[in-house]
């Protein structure tokens, strides 16, 4: 997966924003202002940090080397992924699993409002 795929696909999800609220570099995906994901597109390797169930994560971790805690975030919630390490279709999982949690967690009229009661 390309970083260019990659953010392609962030923003195919349904009311995905990128934002840039830390640097220039580091690119935010949010859904009605809520984080779902972090990358640095011009990253070597390249990663990405996504929302994960805790008990998921601490397996997802033990599955597989290219997933360790999120950098910089709760280490209990969130996951960094190293992109080519992983089929570029389990990367896409993960990125929708993160986005369904945060839709999740908003209020009832937002999610209703994305089709997702």
């Amino acid at each position: 997966m390309t970083p260019q795929e990659l953010r392609s696909f962030c923003l195919e999800l349904n009311a995905a924003a990128e934002e840039f609220p830390f640097n220039p570099e580091t690119s935010v995906f949010k859904v009605c202002g809520k984080v779902f994901a972090l990358t640095q597109l011009d990253g070597d390797p390249l990663q990405i940090s996504l929302k994960c169930d805790p008990d998921e994560a601490v397996r997802l971790r033990a599955a597989h080397e290219g997933i360790v805690p999120g950098w910089h975030l709760n280490k209990r919630h969130w996951n960094t992924v190293t992109v080519g390490l992983l089929p570029d279709r389990q990367v896409r999982e993960l990125i929708e699993d993160s986005y369904d949690l945060v839709v999740a967690g908003l209020p009832k009229g937002e999610r209703l409002r994305l089709d997702r009661p």
